[in-house]
């Protein structure tokens, strides 16, 4: 559920129940992701911050030497040719706590996956 202005309460305990690397690279990888999506809400799904817009927008969750981006399969596809340097699988992508966000990559994944999440009819709620 999210609280006033898209931000979740949930998401704020979650990233504050995290070590300090990982705290700082999500607080950073939250913003920009909350610039790019500014109609998006937060909640916790599948046990990890997530945004939702139309549907799933992207996770991500910390863990003890990397920070998980969870784009889905399609994120992941989009920037196949961009990831060298990064453990990644079908829809997840590894950031390492030693090394700075990449923000230009993210930047582009999380435009894409709006894109994406625009076009696809509408969710009713029941």
């Amino acid at each position: 559920m999210s609280d006033v202005g898209g931000r979740s309460s949930a998401v704020d305990r979650y990233i504050a129940g995290s070590g300090e690397k990982q705290r700082e690279l999500m607080t950073e990888l939250r913003a920009l992701i909350a610039e790019l999506a500014p109609e998006a809400s937060e909640k916790i799904s599948y046990g990890m911050p997530t945004f939702d817009l139309n549907g799933n927008l992207v996770h991500f969750a910390a863990f003890d030497r990397h920070v998980g981006f969870y784009p889905g399969a399609d994120g992941v596809a989009f920037a196949e040719d961009r990831l060298a340097g990064f453990t990644h699988a079908k829809g997840s992508i590894r950031f390492p706590l030693d090394r700075p966000l990449p923000v230009e990559l993210v930047r582009d994944i999380v435009e894409f996956r709006v894109a994406q999440n625009r076009a696809k009819p509408t969710k009713r709620r029941r």
